[in-house]
């Protein structure tokens, strides 16, 4: 029972060529998330900008004022 080396290298080939073969997947729910995950992101930074503006529009506002 012993292996020649063409049938090891044959072996070798075909278990290569079936990984090669293999489309690439990604979970769906990995994408999914990754898209809440910026959109709540985003969202928290959108409300900190319009804090700092409308807590700086007010300040001049108070400055202006007095």
């Amino acid at each position: 029972m012993s292996r020649n080396k063409s049938d090891l290298n044959e072996n070798i080939s075909s278990t290569k060529n079936t990984s090669i073969n293999q489309p690439k997947t990604t979970n769906i729910n990995i994408l999914l998330n990754r898209v809440r995950i910026e959109k709540k992101n985003t969202f928290k930074k959108n409300i900190l900008v319009s804090l700092i503006a409308v807590s700086l529009v007010c300040a001049i506002n108070i400055f202006l004022i007095i």
